[in-house]
């Protein structure tokens, strides 16, 4: 080394007191950062529903609420609520409501996906506005055209079909009775839960490549073997997806039903979340509403449970 050269400094090893800072601040990151989320689920998830396993335990009606006074009633409740003859006939019907309206909703929401996918991109474009514009507008609104459209004296349904020639139609109640009320508030919630399903499983179809369709061509596949083996696999998961959210939305209801008729003619349009809030609030029977939620909750993971296996075992959607 010549003379006057400052030698260079030696590299610096770290301490076995500085790795192990260095390692406890890499375990304990990840953690960190996902502590926002954890606090925000905690408090806008779990304390909630903690605090209607609660409520479902006691007696909470109006007197209870305004002194404060806590009287637990253990399952009586439940005991309540499931020994009314009502809440069983209620409970089928809201089942069977709600698996013809998913039922419908996916599948016209999968035709219109495919048409979407056939058309020109002009008619394409309108086609898409049109879906935004009825998936958009409130549901208060949207019910209120219904009505108007349904209406024994005035709607537009009756007037167009007596011009039909059908003059049957001429003064007829679609609100007369449970069943027909049921079918007009299922058209209703169809109409609004369409577009997003459609738009969801376009989403899927646009994301198969051509050449898997030119080569079924090839292969001489018409256009259900087609679609059997190439567009279905594509749209398979997002479909067990949004089978599990139209599930949920059309279990728990109300905006439409409530509107439409408030659970009528003499109840026969009533589902659970209208009964909940029959019984429950409006009746000032916070407990018992709080046990109906509980049992909501409950049909509805047996309902979604097959769905939640779908979708853990499904090699397409990467849950980890």
């Amino acid at each position: 080394m010549p003379a006057g050269t400052t030698p260079p400094a030696s590299p610096r090893v770290p301490t076995l007191r500085t790795r192990r800072r260095k390692g406890f601040s890499d375990a304990v990151l990840p953690y960190l950062l996902l502590l926002p989320g954890v606090v925000a689920i905690g408090a806008l998830l779990i304390w909630p529903t903690l605090q209607l396993v609660l409520i479902s335990f006691r007696k909470l009606d109006l007197r209870e609420l305004v002194t404060g006074q806590l009287v637990w009633v253990g399952l009586d409740n439940y005991t309540e609520v499931l020994g009314d003859p009502e809440f069983w006939t209620i409970t089928v019907r809201t089942l069977v409501f709600m698996g013809l309206v998913v039922a419908a909703t996916l599948l016209i929401a999968l035709g219109v996906a495919l048409l979407m996918k056939q058309l020109n991109p002009i008619i394409r474009v309108i086609l898409q506005v049109t879906l935004v514009v009825a998936w958009a507008t409130p549901a208060v609104a949207t019910t209120t055209i219904f009505q108007w459209i349904f209406d024994q004296q005035y709607g537009i349904l009756n007037k167009t079909l007596d011009l039909l020639g059908f003059e049957g139609f001429i003064g007829h109640s679609w609100f007369g009775n449970g069943a027909s009320t049921l079918t007009v508030i299922g058209l209703l919630i169809t109409w609004q839960a369409v577009p997003f399903v459609a738009f969801s499983l376009y989403a899927g179809l646009i994301g198969v490549p051509r050449e898997q369709y030119e080569a079924a061509g090839i292969d001489g596949a018409g256009p259900f073997q087609t679609f059997r083996a190439v567009s279905w696999p594509a749209i398979q998961p997002i479909l067990t997806i949004v089978t599990f959210l139209s599930v949920i939305w059309d279990f728990r209801v109300f905006t439409q039903v409530w509107a439409v008729r408030q659970g009528g003619p003499d109840g026969e349009s009533t589902t659970l979340p209208v009964y909940m809030y029959l019984k429950g609030i409006a009746g000032s029977h916070f407990g018992s509403a709080g046990a109906i939620a509980m049992i909501m909750l409950l049909v509805l993971v047996v309902l979604l449970a097959r769905y939640i296996q779908l979708l853990l075992r499904s090699k397409e959607v990467d849950l980890k």
